[in-house]
């Protein structure tokens, strides 16, 4: 573009250069996640992509929409902006993965108020990454500057995702009965949920960034608390085709107690057996510091169990090695059972109508 037709846009605070700049940075990236379905380079007003439907009866596309939360935040202050592109495809693609959607593309939105191309293509370069972890193509997305609307240095994301999946194949928890297996699998530590509450503890710890964690041999402050999310869908895509996986949650805000039961049938509860999975540090860290009971923690976070199935107990053994071939570690965590309105377990309270965690 003209240097003198860009002139009164780069005088009110928008580098239009910068932004090309960034799209020559980022091509290569997106280009690595192209999938078969993709139809048109970046650049065009809309991606296009065409879907294989061969072998469904019913398609049935499936889409969701997040963003990464204050997480951010300490991006921002530590200058780490790697890896929240990875977390930002996360939370939309294991979303629709519960449902049984193979994910088929992504699209981003990128905001701050001055454009910095290195921070863009950071941040972008892990929005690829996270793609090729879901097995989806990055289809386009939107980067706005927008002067006097972010802090100096600050920058907002979101992001959707949307897959497709056959409407005989679509995991709705309406299956689920009395005697199934709950399967847990690991989380990589807090993802993209709780940063309010753990950012506050943070502050009041004296902890800084390259300061060693408590408990997390080798890693420090900020390799914990900006861990990536796990991405789940390599792992998980197997088991739906060859096992009968009767329900799923992705354990983000609101933890098991509010997560779970979205997927359960009104007549069951989910009995959770606390301490049979291992808990990364950061969580045993954060009920420390903040002077929480356990069932706030696994109200607010998701305490090592970032992704649930239910399917039945005869195959339960085989679902969890599976899972750990992929070098994901996971644990039958508990079983379905009646509903007990209102009861509790062992003298704990349910904390939620149809989560029972048996301490």
């Amino acid at each position: 573009m003209s240097s003198e037709r860009a002139r009164a846009y780069t005088a009110a605070g928008v580098d239009i250069e910068a932004g090309n700049a960034l799209v020559r940075r980022i091509r290569g990236l997106v280009a690595s996640t192209q999938t078969r379905g993709v139809l048109a380079d970046i650049g065009g007003f809309g991606g296009l992509f065409r879907p294989d439907l061969a072998g469904m009866a019913e398609p049935v596309l499936v889409a969701s929409t997040d963003g990464v939360g204050t997480k951010l935040k300490l991006a921002f202050a530590w200058n780490r902006h790697s890896t929240v592109g990875i977390d930002l495809v996360a939370m939309s693609a294991n979303d629709i993965l519960v449902q049984g959607a193979a994910p088929l593309f992504f699209l981003d939105y990128f905001a701050t108020g001055k454009l910095d191309v290195d921070t863009a293509a950071a941040v972008v370069g892990g929005v690829a990454e996270g793609c090729r972890q879901a097995s989806c193509a990055l289809l386009g997305g939107e980067t706005a500057e927008m002067p006097g609307m972010y802090a100096p240095g600050e920058y907002d994301l979101a992001g959707f995702c949307v897959g497709l999946v056959d409407n005989a194949r679509l995991v709705d928890g309406s299956g689920i009965q009395v005697g199934d297996a709950v399967v847990g699998v690991a989380s990589s530590g807090l993802h993209s949920n709780g940063y309010s509450l753990a950012r506050k503890i943070l502050d009041g710890s004296g902890l800084g960034p390259d300061d060693p964690f408590p408990g997390a041999e080798g890693k420090s402050v900020a390799d914990v608390f900006l861990a990536p999310t796990t991405i789940y869908v390599e792992a998980v895509r197997p088991l739906l085709r060859d096992l009968t996986i009767k329900g799923m949650a992705h354990i983000t805000g609101g933890g098991f107690y509010d997560n779970i039961p979205r997927i359960l049938p009104a007549q069951v509860e989910a009995r959770i057996r606390f301490g049979s999975w291992t808990m990364p540090p950061v969580f045993t860290w954060l009920r420390e510091a903040g002077k929480l009971e356990w069932q706030e923690m696994l109200q607010i976070f998701n305490c090592g169990i970032g992704y649930v199935l239910i399917l039945p107990e005869a195959q339960a053994e085989e679902a969890v090695s599976r899972i750990q071939a992929f070098h994901l570690p996971a644990w039958r965590i508990g079983e379905i059972a009646r509903r007990e309105r209102g009861a509790a377990s062992d003298g704990q309270e349910s904390g939620g109508e149809q989560v029972v965690v048996e301490f």
